[in-house]
């Protein structure tokens, strides 16, 4: 096989691992909410998947790469509606990298683009109006996520600095992204009843922590091909490098958040284990190819520190976050973008500044857009459900029907 072929594979195989994480999302979700959520929580899963990659057929990819011209200031361009087929003379036109194919490429950012959404899905879970979602998951997906990852990866503002920002796989314009709008919509919506009482939060536990594991594993798996196919080829050193950094980190993170929690509650705690995962391996992705065994675990060990005293920080703080999306996703997210500026190749001053240019011009666009879209729906149709509507489970009173019809619910 030629080289074009043996990448264009690899990378198409990386896909289907990315969409397999979908999958592994909706699991983590419904295991760590209740039971009598499952089927409104499964529904958003399918819809983000579904719409995300029409949206980004439709706008999506062309903002994201939009060719910026050597005049524009690289912040915001549109290369035209759909996609447009690479024929030459007649014939697909496989020139459009060495590493891939034009369809190739479109349909591993395509399954991307639909994690920013899935992020919020899980914070906002268990009282958001299923339509206020829905309209919050086009406008955020199918604009605002592009037009951050353009900044970067569509060869924008971010990477023409002197010393341009370095995000690999996504901690930042990918996981960040959805961790941004995820704070802003917890603090709109309110926590779910019975979270606070008194002024302390109360624990309230999800119904299926074996279908949770099960979805960290495959979200683990998942993100071989998440890191492993940003890469962009096949090439040996680079994929097993980056396969390795981003197991290391995710170990290092599990273990460390489950020892971290046992110091400070004197419990081992399965959610803290699971989620310090996630938080390692969220941590690895904006330098996976740039750091060594060593870097990576210090980079899983912090991040696996930090999920759990972030937690910790957005229970004090008033914020209802079931799933720890917040903690994961945002929180790790900084940091492991940060980590390219102490860890990575070109690490020093000049490196960390860019760095942290990138995150704080990616905040200021997310905060502000997820604000004014959610605020705004939060005027007009409302946000939330009722309070009976909660109670009684947003299967029954957003679905008409329960995801476990066999089983009685026996929840408040």
């Amino acid at each position: 096989m030629d080289i074009l072929t043996i990448n264009n594979v690899w990378m198409m195989i990386c896909t289907a691992l990315v969409f397999f994480m979908h999958l592994g999302f909706a699991f983590l979700e419904i295991g760590l909410t209740r039971q009598k959520n499952t089927m409104n929580i499964l529904f958003k899963n399918i819809f983000i998947i579904t719409v995300g990659l029409l949206l980004y057929c439709f706008v999506g990819f062309n903002l994201m790469y939009p060719n910026f011209d050597e005049t524009s200031w690289g912040i915001i361009g549109f290369a035209g509606f759909g996609l447009s087929s690479p024929i030459n003379n007649g014939v697909l036109d496989l020139s459009y990298n060495s590493g891939y194919t034009y369809w190739t490429d479109f349909l591993f950012q395509g399954m991307f683009a639909a994690t920013a959404a899935t992020i919020v899905s899980g914070a906002v879970a268990e009282r958001m109006k299923l339509e206020a979602f829905i309209i919050f998951t086009i406008v955020y997906v199918g604009f605002i996520y592009p037009i951050v990852g353009s900044w970067k990866w569509g060869q924008g503002f971010l990477d023409t600095l002197e010393t341009p920002f370095y995000d690999f796989a996504g901690s930042t314009l990918v996981h960040s992204v959805g961790g941004w709008a995820a704070l802003i919509a917890v603090w709109l919506l309110g926590a779910r009843v019975g979270k606070f009482k008194r002024g302390k939060s109360q624990a309230i536990q999800g119904h299926n922590i074996p279908l949770a594991t099960a979805g960290v594993l495959i979200l683990w798996l998942g993100w071989f091909g998440f890191n492993g196919g940003s890469v962009l080829s096949a090439d040996p050193t680079k994929t097993s490098l980056v396969l390795v950094t981003t197991c290391l980190a995710a170990a290092t993170g599990g273990v460390f958040a489950f020892i971290t929690s046992y110091i400070l509650y004197k419990n081992f705690d399965l959610t803290m284990f699971l989620n310090g995962i996630l938080g390692g391996l969220v941590g690895i992705t904006a330098g996976a190819d740039q750091m060594n065994p060593t870097d990576a675990i210090i980079i899983g060990a912090i991040a696996g520190i930090l999920v759990v005293l972030a937690v910790s920080l957005v229970d004090r703080i008033k914020l209802d976050d079931p799933v720890g999306a917040i903690a994961v996703h945002l929180v790790c997210g900084v940091w492991g973008t940060l980590a390219v500026g102490i860890f990575g190749n070109l690490a020093g001053g000049a490196q960390f500044l860019s760095q942290l240019v990138g995150i704080a011009a990616c905040a200021f666009l997310c905060i502000l857009s997820s604000f004014i879209i959610i605020y705004t729906l939060k005027r007009t149709m409302g946000i939330r459900v009722s309070q009976r509507e909660e109670v009684i489970g947003l299967d029954k009173s957003e679905h008409g029907i329960n995801a476990y019809p066999e089983f009685r619910l026996n929840e408040h």
